[in-house]
C-alpha cells in the first residue's frame, strides 16, 4: 500500500507542482524583467495582476467544485457525469471571464485605484489591464479543460500545456519588454501582450490535445442544458468554495492594497516577496491538488477507509513540506534581495518580509494540503469559509488596516499582520481534520443522473 500510495502521489503531484511552478514563473519573469527596467513599472504590473488574481479565485471555486465531484465520479467510473460537470463549469467560467474582461476594458483606472493612488502607477497599470484583459476573456475556458485533464488521468498533458504556455509567455516577455529581435521595447505593455499571446496558445493546445476519445469532452449539443440533480450537488460544493475563494482572494488583495498605500518602496518589496512566495508554494500546491484527487477517487469508489488513510498520510506530509519551505525561504533570502533593482529602503523591507514569510510558509503548506486537498476532496468545503471569516477577516485584515492607517506601525509589523491568519488557524484545522467529516462518498447512482 505504501508503494502504491507514493507512486500515485508522485505521478499526480509532480506534474501539478511543475505546472504551478511554471505559472508562478510568469509572475517571476514579469517582476525580474520589469525590475531591470524600472521599479514603478514592476510595481504597476504586479498590482494590476491582482485583478486577474481575483478572477482566478472565482474560477478556482467553479473548477474546484467540478474537480471534487469529478474525482469521485472518476473513481466510480461514470464518464457521463463527468461530461455533465464539464458543461456546467464551462458555462459558469465563461460568464465570469466575460465580466472581468468588460471591467478591464471599461474601468481599468477605477480598478487600479483600489491598489494605489500614484499617477504613474495608475497610468501604467491601466494600460496593462486594457491589453491583458483580453486574455482574461479566454482564461476560464482553458481552466475548465485543464481541470478535466487532471481528474481523468491526463495530468501530464495538463502540465505540458501549462508549461508550454508559460515558456512562451517568458519568451514573449523578453521580446516585447526589452525589444529583442527587432521588436520595439514596450516594457509593461509588452508584458501584457506576452500574457495575451500565451493564453491564446494555451487554449488552442487544450482543445487540440483533448480531441482523442480517451479524454472527457464537453457535450456541445447540450451545453446550455444541465442535469438538475447534478447541478444541485455542484452548487453545494461550489458555493462554499466560492465563499472561501472570495474571502481569501479579496483578503489577499486587501493585503496588497494596504501595503501598496504605505509607499512605493513597501509595494515594490511586497511585489518581490509575493513572487517568491508563489514559487515556493508550488510543491504544496501540487501535493494539495493530488490529495484532493487521490482522496476523492477512493471515496467515490466506496473505499472509505483507504481514503481516510490517504488523508492522514497527506496531512502528515504537509508538515514536512512546510518546514522544508521555511528553511528554503531563509536560505535564498540574500540571493533574492540582490536580484532586483530596489531602493535602499525597499531592499530592507524585502529582507524583513522574507524572514517573516519563511515562518508563514509552515501554515500555508499545512493548510493548503489539509483544507484544499483532503477536506475538499471529501466534500467538507464549508470549513474553509468559516476559518477564513474568523482568522483572516476577523483578525489579520483588521489588524493590518489599523496598523497601517490608524497606529502608523512600521511596514514590517503590518506585513506580519497579513501573515497571521495561516499560522493562527493551524490548531483549528487539525481539530476539524480529526472529526473525519470529510470521509464521505458524494456520488449518486447512474440512474439518478440520467
Amino acid at each position: 500500500m505504501d508503494r502504491q500510495f507514493y507512486h500515485r502521489l508522485s505521478s499526480l503531484a509532480l506534474p501539478i507542482a511543475f505546472q504551478s511552478l511554471m505559472l508562478a514563473a510568469v509572475a517571476a519573469g514579469d517582476a525580474l524583467m520589469l525590475g531591470q527596467v524600472a521599479q514603478d513599472e514592476m510595481t504597476a504590473v504586479s498590482l494590476a495582476t491582482q485583478v486577474q488574481f481575483i478572477q482566478n479565485m472565482i474560477l478556482s471555486s467553479i473548477t474546484g467544485a467540478g474537480a471534487i465531484l469529478g474525482a469521485q465520479y472518476y473513481g466510480k467510473g461514470d464518464r457521463q457525469a463527468m461530461q455533465e460537470l464539464f458543461n456546467l463549469t464551462l458555462r459558469l467560467s465563461g460568464l465570469v471571464s466575460v465580466l472581468f474582461f468588460a471591467a478591464c476594458q471599461l474601468q481599468p483606472v477605477l480598478l487600479m485605484r483600489i491598489f494605489s493612488h500614484d499617477p504613474e502607477i495608475l497610468e501604467t497599470g491601466s494600460m496593462y489591464l486594457r491589453i491583458a484583459g483580453w486574455s482574461y476573456l479566454i482564461t476560464g475556458i482553458s481552466q475548465c479543460y485543464l481541470t478535466m485533464m487532471k481528474i481523468d488521468g491526463h495530468v501530464r498533458h495538463c502540465a505540458g500545456i501549462s508549461s508550454a504556455a508559460v515558456l512562451l509567455n517568458i519568451f514573449f516577455n523578453a521580446l516585447f519588454i526589452f525589444g529583442l529581435l527587432g521588436f520595439p521595447a514596450m516594457h509593461a505593455r509588452g508584458a501584457a501582450l506576452a500574457t495575451l499571446l500565451a493564453r491564446v496558445v494555451e487554449l488552442i493546445l487544450c482543445v487540440v490535445l483533448s480531441l482523442p476519445d480517451e479524454f472527457v469532452h464537453p457535450a456541445w449539443h447540450r451545453i446550455f442544458r444541465g442535469n438538475r440533480i447534478l447541478r444541485g450537488d455542484f452548487s453545494r460544493q461550489c458555493l462554499p468554495l466560492l465563499g472561501a475563494s472570495l474571502l481569501w482572494g479579496v483578503g489577499f488583495t486587501s493585503y496588497t492594497a494596504i501595503i501598496g498605500h504605505m509607499g512605493t518602496d513597501a509595494a515594490a518589496a511586497n511585489s518581490v516577496a509575493a513572487v517568491v512566495r508563489d514559487l515556493i508554494c508550488c510543491v504544496c500546491n501540487g501535493i494539495g491538488s493530488a490529495a484532493g484527487i487521490m482522496v476523492g477517487n477512493e471515496l467515490g469508489a466506496g473505499r472509505l477507509e483507504t481514503g481516510k488513510t490517504y488523508g492522514i498520510r497527506l496531512k502528515n506530509l504537509s508538515w514536512v513540506i512546510g518546514i522544508g519551505s521555511t528553511i528554503l525561504v531563509l536560505a535564498i533570502t540574500p540571493l533574492v534581495v540582490r536580484m532586483v533593482i530596489l531602493t535602499y529602503e525597499a531592499r530592507n523591507d524585502l529582507t524583513g518580509m522574507m524572514v517573516i514569510m519563511a515562518f508563514y510558509m509552515i501554515g500555508r503548506c499545512v493548510n493548503t494540503v489539509t483544507i484544499n486537498g483532503v477536506l475538499d476532496g471529501g466534500g467538507d468545503t464549508l470549513f474553509d469559509t468559516y476559518s477564513l471569516a474568523v482568522c483572516m477577516w476577523g483578525i489579520s485584515v483588521p489588524l493590518a488596516l489599523l496598523g497601517a492607517f490608524v497606529f502608523n506601525w512600521p511596514v514590517l509589523l503590518v506585513y506580519a499582520c497579513t501573515c497571521l491568519d495561516e499560522v493562527g488557524k493551524i490548531p483549528w484545522v487539525m481539530i476539524r481534520f480529526r472529526k473525519y467529516k470529510w470521509v464521505q462518498d458524494l456520488t449518486r447512482s447512474s440512474l439518478a443522473i440520467q
